[in-house]
């Protein structure tokens, strides 16, 4: 493996903590702090071999857009997750744009911290941040099952946590799915979110080009506009309440937010009419407050869903039927894609 090293120096973290903090209050981040930070960025890349500072380990993780490695700093003994995407494949922009967008965020508890070191090589584009030891959060979902009540809680706050300081710098992050939730601890008292590959500033206008999944809210399912949908934190209450259900239950709700899916046509029919006897056979081992939690989360009306602090409300009910059981969606191996850290 050739590859190039660049030491993006410590004075891009100041920068994010500086520029972060003045953010923080007018919500401005994303189109003043990251285009500094891409600019600095773009400028101080340095070509050295990476072998010369790091021992490759072994692999961590691979999807769709690229594969992280654990590495050691040879000097330091250090252990790193290196993330590596293909250059033949990835926009130098891009891959700058992911960097210094987790790179502006990596202050806070449950987001994934960086170590300020971008690479680039002649196949590869890439960056460091902190190893995840304990894999991610699909590696512990069991189908028909999802885990423990008190480590979906754990993650439940977190989470909770991260996003409303992503969107406290007016960013929407558009990527929540347990892949992208990075365990340190077996029991969920520790996690972190990551790869920040699709996150865009709130208003940015998007349409529908991958196929749609249960994350996607119906309003970007549905669109017909052809200048796209204006992206909010809405959108990110939404996929928040798709995960907590499979954490709670071990399976999707629906395998795509479309009516012609039976299993979201039921779910639309409860939305409308709130009736017990229309309750989704698959969702009535929840506790009612449960269910009121994600009802919210997961209203078909982004103007009319809670924000994601609304979680928090319940965090103290009860949200499992232990009699409860359901055999409808499993969240199913081919929607379980393989265990990464991207």
């Amino acid at each position: 493996m050739s590859l190039t090293l660049t030491v993006v120096f410590l004075q891009h973290s100041a920068m994010a903590d500086s520029s972060a903090a003045t953010a923080a209050v007018s919500g401005t981040v994303a189109p003043t702090m990251l285009h500094e930070l891409l600019e600095i960025t773009a400028q101080s890349l340095v070509r050295a071999e990476v072998t010369e500072h790091y021992e490759v380990i072994r692999e961590l993780g691979r999807g769709k857009y690229g594969h992280v490695m654990l590495v050691t700093h040879r000097q330091r003994g250090t252990l790193m997750a290196l993330k590596l995407l293909p250059k033949a494949s990835t926009k130098l922009h891009t891959f700058l744009y992911e960097y210094c967008v987790a790179l502006s965020l990596a202050t806070h508890p449950a987001i994934i911290s960086m170590f300020g070191i971008a690479i680039e090589s002649s196949q590869y584009y890439g960056f460091l941040y902190e190893p995840a030891l304990h894999k991610d959060l699909i590696s512990i979902i069991k189908p028909r099952d999802g885990i423990p009540e008190p480590a979906a809680k754990h993650c439940a706050k977190q989470l909770v946590s991260a996003l409303e300081f992503i969107h406290s710098r007016g960013l929407v992050y558009r990527d929540i799915k347990p892949e992208n939730v990075l365990l340190f601890d077996p029991d969920c008292r520790l996690i972190k979110l990551t790869d920040f590959g699709l996150t865009r500033p709130r208003g940015t206008k998007l349409k529908l080009v991958a196929g749609v999944i249960p994350y996607t809210a119906p309003e970007l399912s549905n669109t017909t506009d052809a200048q796209g949908v204006p992206i909010d934190s809405s959108m990110d209450a939404w996929a928040l309440g798709v995960l907590l259900f499979c954490l709670l239950t071990g399976y999707f709700p629906w395998e795509q937010s479309l009516p012609d899916d039976p299993f979201f046509e039921d779910f639309m029919l409860w939305q409308e009419t709130g009736l017990e006897k229309d309750v989704p056979h698959h969702w009535k081992r929840l506790t009612a407050e449960a269910a009121l939690m994600l009802r919210s989360l997961l209203a078909l009306d982004p103007a009319k869903r809670g924000p994601v602090s609304r979680v928090l409300s319940y965090i103290d009910c009860p949200w499992r039927l232990e009699d409860g059981h359901s055999e409808e969606i499993a969240v199913k191996s081919k929607s379980q894609l393989p265990v990464s850290q991207e």
